[in-house]
C-alpha cells in the first residue's frame, strides 16, 4: 500500500466525521438502553431481569465481536482506521463492509489493498460501502413501524401462533445465513482455497457447543446467560485450531 493512500485515509478531517456519527450511534444505544428500564419500570418489571438481560447481550456479543475485530484489521491496513471504524459501528457486518470495499476497487479495475490501489479506487470503496449500507437503512426506516402491524395480521391475533411465527421467522434467518456458509465453503474447499473448511468447522462445534452448555447449565444456572457466548467462542476456537 501506498504510504500516501494511508495518510489521506487517516487524515484527521475523516476522524472527525467518523467520530461525529459514531457518537450519535452510541447516543442512541444508551437512549435504548434507558427507555427499556424506563418501560420496565412502568410495567413494574424486575430491574433485576433488565440487569440479567443486559449481561447476557453484552456476553453474546463477545463472539460476533472478535470476528468483526479480525477483519477490521484488515480493513484498517487499506482504507484507513476512521472509514473502517465508522463503517463497522453503524452497520457491524465486517465480511459484507470488505466485500463492497473489495468490490469497488475491483469496479475501479484495481486488486483490493494493490500496490495499484490509488486515491480514486480508495474514494470507489468509500462510495460502494456507503451505498451498500443505503438500501436496508432506508428500508429500516420506512417500513419497520408497519411490521407490527403485519405480524399481527399474519397471527390473526393469536398470541400463541404469533410466538411460533416469530421463533419460525428466527429460525429461517439464521438457518440460511448458516447453509448460504456452509455452501460457500464447501465450493470454496472444492475449489482447494486454504482454510475453506473453517466455516463448517465453526458451525458444527457451535452446535455441540450450545447443545453440551445448555446441559450443563441446568445444573450450573450461571452459566444459562453465558451459553450463546460460550459456543460461539468454542466453534470459533475449533474452526482456528481445525482450519
Amino acid at each position: 500500500m501506498n504510504a500516501e493512500i494511508l495518510k489521506v485515509a487517516n487524515e484527521t478531517g475523516l476522524w472527525l466525521i467518523s467520530m461525529a456519527i459514531v457518537l450519535i450511534v452510541l447516543s442512541q444505544s444508551l437512549l435504548y438502553s434507558w427507555l427499556s428500564f424506563k418501560v420496565a419500570d412502568k410495567l413494574s418489571f424486575p430491574r433485576e431481569k433488565c440487569r440479567e438481560a443486559f449481561r447476557v447481550g453484552l456476553v453474546s456479543a463477545i463472539g460476533p465481536s472478535i470476528a468483526i475485530f479480525i477483519v477490521m484489521v484488515g480493513m484498517m491496513s487499506v482504507v484507513g482506521t476512521p472509514i473502517t471504524w465508522l463503517r463497522l459501528a453503524v452497520i457491524g457486518a465486517a465480511p459484507t463492509e470488505l466485500t463492497a470495499a473489495t468490490i469497488g476497487a475491483q469496479a475501479a479495475g484495481v486488486e483490493f489493498g494493490s500496490p495499484n490501489y490509488d486515491l480514486s479506487t480508495l474514494a470507489t470503496s468509500f462510495w460502494t460501502m456507503a451505498i451498500n449500507g443505503t438500501g436496508w437503512l432506508l428500508l429500516t426506516a420506512l417500513f419497520t413501524h408497519k411490521l407490527e402491524d403485519i405480524r399481527l395480521k399474519v397471527g390473526a391475533g393469536d398470541a400463541k401462533w404469533i410466538a411460533v411465527l416469530s421463533i419460525a421467522a428466527a429460525l429461517g434467518c439464521f438457518g440460511y445465513l448458516n447453509s448460504n456458509t456452509i455452501v460457500g465453503a464447501i465450493r470454496n474447499i472444492q475449489r482447494a482455497v486454504p482454510k475453506a473448511s473453517g466455516p463448517i468447522y465453526a458451525t458444527i462445534a457451535g452446535m455441540v457447543g450450545m447443545i453440551v452448555i445448555s446441559r450443563i447449565a441446568q445444573k450450573v444456572k450461571w452459566m444459562r446467560e453465558y451459553s450463546l457466548g460460550l459456543a460461539m467462542l468454542f466453534g470459533m476456537i475449533v474452526a482456528v485450531v481445525m482450519a
